[in-house]
C-alpha cells in the first residue's frame, strides 16, 4: 500500500506567487503543489496537499494525519512562531514531521527566528524556496525508509 504523506500549509500561502514576492516569489502554491505531486509520485508516495489561514484546521489535519499518513511535511508559515497548539498536536499524533519555509527565517526579523515546531521536527529546511519543499519530501522519505529497516 502506498504510503500518505500530508503536506500542510499555513496562513497567507494562498497568496504566494503574488505576496511580497521579493521575498517569497512568483511560484503559486498550486506550482508547489505539482512539483510536490511529481517528488511523490517518482518516490512512490501519495500526497494530500492542504493550505489554511486557520490553525484550528491545521490541528485537525495533523490529528487526521495521525490516523492516515506515515509523516507530515510543514510549512505552518507565521504560525511557527507562535503556536503552541500546533506542536502539541505534532506532539500527540507522533508522526515524523519535516518543518519547511520558503524563506530563510532566520535572515529575517528576530521574531522569526524563533520556531515552536522546530523542537518536534525531525528536520528544517528553509530558505530554498519551492525546492525546500522537494528537499523536504525527500528526507521524509528517507527517514520513513531507514525507520522501516530499523
Amino acid at each position: 500500500m502506498t504510503q500518505v504523506i500530508y503536506v500542510l500549509n499555513g496562513p497567507n500561502l494562498n497568496l504566494l506567487g503574488q505576496r511580497e514576492p521579493g521575498i517569497y516569489g512568483a511560484t503559486t502554491l498550486e506550482d508547489i503543489k505539482a512539483l510536490c505531486l511529481s517528488k511523490a509520485e517518482e518516490l512512490g508516495l501519495s500526497i494530500e496537499f492542504l493550505q489554511s489561514n486557520h490553525e484550528g484546521q491545521l490541528v485537525d489535519w495533523i490529528q487526521e494525519a495521525g490516523q492516515r499518513a506515515a509523516g507530515i511535511v510543514f510549512n505552518p508559515a507565521a504560525y511557527s512562531h507562535t503556536s503552541v497548539a500546533l506542536q502539541d498536536a505534532i506532539r500527540a499524533v507522533q508522526l515524523p514531521v519535516m518543518e519547511v519555509h520558503l524563506s530563510n527565517i532566520h535572515a529575517r526579523e528576530s521574531f522569526r527566528h524563533h520556531s515552536f515546531i522546530a523542537p518536534v521536527a525531525k528536520g528544517v529546511i528553509c530558505g530554498l524556496g519551492p525546492y525546500g519543499y522537494v528537499v523536504a519530501i525527500e528526507a521524509l522519505a528517507n527517514y520513513l525508509k531507514q525507520a522501516a529497516k530499523a
